[in-house]
């Protein structure tokens, strides 16, 4: 069966404007044009359409997800099973933050008791699957599956303060950064400072640290595009400053 964009549009839930534009960026071509100048769709450009919308639902960028569609090792069939084992996730991520709410008005209503701990339970294992889905293969294979475990099991067990605490040091982090940024050279007191609260940052998650394991990770900031989106989102060159902030804190070279 063939669609026109309005036609694709209704069935897909999206506008006739989405689409003209996924054609403009090269992302879903329609498969022809007809005699009066209108797209044609047909089945292939309905199924890639599915994929995308799945990459977007899951919170990929568009060119991050025009990336992968076009890479040549792209496959439908392993793209289709990868959406599946991330949707049991973000259900299980739900499942999680649903019980915690329902314990929770079961402890306000006096019918069970929750300790500190218990309350934040669910948002904790919601950060660590998160990071497991957005990072995990990297990670793991760069450091280990054994510390990576340690890491989600330090994380998990935190307590409240200490979860308290983790906020104060990351926002205290954030912004001694961007000021730092701001200066223009990773050797100052500035962005030194900026330095030593990513490490202490990385204490909370890490069982051990090292030197070299630093630099790695500051190198991955730089390396990984999704963590340079994160740290460049709001100013640009932040994630290149921190890795060079870091290998001058370090006494490491740039791998």
């Amino acid at each position: 069966m063939e669609y026109t964009v309005q036609k694709l549009g209704r069935l897909a839930g999206i506008s006739t404007r989405t689409l003209r534009y996924y054609d403009e960026i090269g992302i879903l071509k329609p498969a022809r044009i007809n005699s009066s100048g209108y797209r044609i769709y047909g089945q292939d450009e309905v199924d890639q359409l599915q994929q995308i919308l799945f990459y977007r639902e899951l919170g990929l960028s568009l060119d991050h997800v025009k990336e992968i569609m076009t890479s040549p090792t792209w496959s439908k069939a392993d793209a289709l099973k990868q959406h599946h084992a991330q949707l049991l996730d973000k259900r299980r991520q739900l499942d999680l933050l649903i019980t915690n709410v329902e314990n929770t008005i079961a402890s306000a209503e006096g019918r069970k008791t929750m300790t500190d701990q218990q309350k934040f339970a669910g948002f904790k294992q919601k950060l660590i699957d998160d990071n497991e889905q957005k990072y995990g293969q990297e990670i793991r294979e760069k450091y280990g599956d054994v510390a990576i475990n340690q890491s989600n099991a330090k994380l998990k067990n935190m307590t409240q303060e200490q979860h308290e605490e983790l906020t104060r040091l990351t926002e205290k982090l954030y912004g001694t950064l961007a000021e730092a940024v701001k200066q223009g050279d990773p050797g100052s007191e500035l962005a030194q400072t900026a330095a030593a609260l990513h490490k202490q940052w990385l204490t909370f998650y890490w069982s051990d640290y090292s030197k070299e394991a630093h630099a790695g990770l500051a190198q991955m900031y730089v390396s990984d595009e999704r963590f340079t989106a994160h740290y460049d989102e709001k100013q640009p060159g932040t994630a290149e400053f921190l890795r060079d902030a870091i290998l001058i804190y370090t006494g490491q070279s740039e791998s």
